[in-house]
């Protein structure tokens, strides 16, 4: 495996500068992609959760398979906004500028917001979740769980949102210091099996999993009133600031002082 060191020079003179440059197709495709992605394994999280009783077992079972999301966008390779705060660290080493980070973000974002809507959408026409006026136990829990998101207070939202992408993004650090196929595995597996499991809030994968309650809502006429698309904005928001600041300031700006520019890197 590599160092802290190695990750953090690979991750702000390659990595970083490789997503910079990426052509406007190439992210948009990407950025489908990893929406999707990701909402495939928060429909198998709501699969595990459906009927299981135990508190702490329900949540660790739904984290435990919510890491494929990730896995698949690590070593399949997709464009994900979340894992991408990281290239703040190429910024604080002056590898790559504001702007260039800025167009990645947006870009990527926009279109994980089309591929998790996508997938959601794709998902209720397959009626796995029942139908109009009989929704299954599966609806029932994406419904639940899409309901709990949207009523929550910004604040929480927020520190969820800080507290996720920490461990997202050390998911993708733990990944890029393996050098095997296994070793990414376990390495995004726990962190996101952890982030999961606690509660905390990922704004791509509420990109699919609230759309995906208010889908099923839409179609069956059954939720409560609180689902809605003001909720999910609200939900969206927070998360995503908080995505960012989370991992911006404890996991870029940490491990580049701490690994990267007390090396004297930042200079070569």
């Amino acid at each position: 495996m590599k160092s802290p060191a190695e990750v953090q020079k690979i991750l702000i003179e390659e990595i970083s500068i490789k997503k910079a440059k990426l052509s406007f197709t190439q992210m948009a495709l990407l950025g489908i992609l990893a929406g999707m992605y990701i909402g495939f394994g928060g429909i198998m999280a709501l699969t595990a959760m459906t009927q299981v009783e135990p508190y702490g077992l329900k949540k660790v079972l739904g984290g435990a398979v919510f890491t494929v999301g990730l896995m698949l966008v690590v070593i399949a390779g997709a464009e994900l906004f979340t894992g991408n705060v990281l290239m703040l660290t190429s910024v604080y080493a002056r590898k790559i500028t504001v702007r260039q980070m800025l167009r990645n973000w947006i870009v990527v974002y926009l279109f994980n917001l089309v591929g998790s809507l996508l997938i959601a959408w794709m998902l209720v026409q397959t009626k796995l979740w029942g139908m109009e006026q009989v929704v299954n136990d599966f609806g029932k829990t994406a419904i639940s769980v899409a309901n709990s998101k949207v009523t929550l207070g910004f604040g929480a939202i927020f520190f969820r949102g800080m507290l996720c992408n920490i461990l997202v993004d050390l998911a993708v650090i733990l990944a890029l210091a393996a050098d095997t196929v296994e070793g990414k595995i376990l390495g995004i597996f726990f962190p996101i099996m952890t982030f999961v499991a606690i509660g905390f809030e990922h704004s791509v994968a509420n990109m699919s999993l609230i759309p995906l309650g208010l889908f099923i809502k839409a179609a069956s006429n059954f939720g409560p009133e609180t689902l809605n698309w003001a909720g999910f904005w609200k939900n969206i928001i927070g998360a995503t600031l908080g995505n960012i600041v989370g991992p911006g300031i404890f996991t870029a700006l940490f491990y580049y002082l701490s690994y990267y520019r007390t090396t004297g890197q930042s200079k070569t």
